[in-house]
């Protein structure tokens, strides 16, 4: 994970308990500097500390200011977030498109943040005058409301995503190893004569088709050793030896 990240800023926030939920939204992705713009209840918040799961505690001192401007004075790039259009020619980038670039200003070691609004009607004009970006979330647009922390949780989510190098699939088989192929086809060409001594192929036109669809179903599985194991033994079992 970089070491240099974005800083979240809430703009007039106005509940505590959407503050700790969001400080625990940023943590959960890695994030770790949370600016507060002009706090309704002012700072610190007991119920914030309610609602952060202990996130405030692991991250950087959240700092307080009275103005956006002040609030983010020391950094480079800045990336404002609204669901509104706004009479603005400004960059508009969805989630992922905001942390692709923001990576591309932490890679040249500038410092970026991206900006919040308060919950009851956002950014207004004036704070998204100064910020360099828009990041608008895709929703439906019948219902764009999002609670404070959800955004968060959005914008960081893809951050992290974009810097993140676990697979996209991954099969634990604990301490079995994957079968090796004359294991498999073993036990197929064992499977195969117990069917057909049992007259489980009936005619000779469609004996090939079925032998491979009963091929497909055990190579597509991915078998362990130890589970070739186990399938010899329900033959066995089957089969009454």
């Amino acid at each position: 994970m970089p070491t240099t990240k974005p800083t979240i800023i809430l703009v007039d926030p106005q509940m505590g308990e959407n503050i700790g939920a969001a400080a625990r939204a940023m943590h959960n992705f890695g994030l770790d500097e949370l600016r507060l713009v002009n706090p309704r209840d002012g700072w610190p918040s007991a119920n914030a500390i309610t609602m952060d799961a202990g996130a405030l505690e692991r991250m950087q001192p959240v700092r307080v200011f009275q103005t956006l401007a002040e609030a983010i004075a020391d950094l480079h790039f800045v990336v404002a977030t609204t669901a509104r259009p706004r009479d603005m020619i400004k960059p508009v980038f969805t989630p992922r498109g905001a942390a692709t670039e923001i990576n591309t200003h932490t890679n040249n070691n500038q410092k970026t943040g991206i900006v919040f609004g308060a919950e009851r009607m956002g950014l207004i004009n004036d704070d998204i005058a100064l910020c360099h970006a828009i990041a608008t979330i895709p929703c439906n647009p019948d219902f764009s409301s999002f609670n404070l922390a959800q955004a968060v949780l959005l914008m960081a989510y893809e951050w992290m995503a974009q810097n993140d190098q676990t697979p996209g699939h991954t099969l634990n088989t604990g301490d079995s190893f994957p079968a090796t192929q004359d294991k498999c086809e073993e036990f197929l060409s064992r499977l195969e004569f117990e069917l057909n001594q049992r007259g489980f192929f009936r005619t000779e036109e469609i004996r090939p088709t079925m032998k491979r669809n009963i091929r497909n179903i055990f190579v597509r599985a991915g078998i362990t050793d130890q589970e070739i194991r186990t399938l010899h033994g329900v033959v066995s079992s089957l089969i009454g030896k």
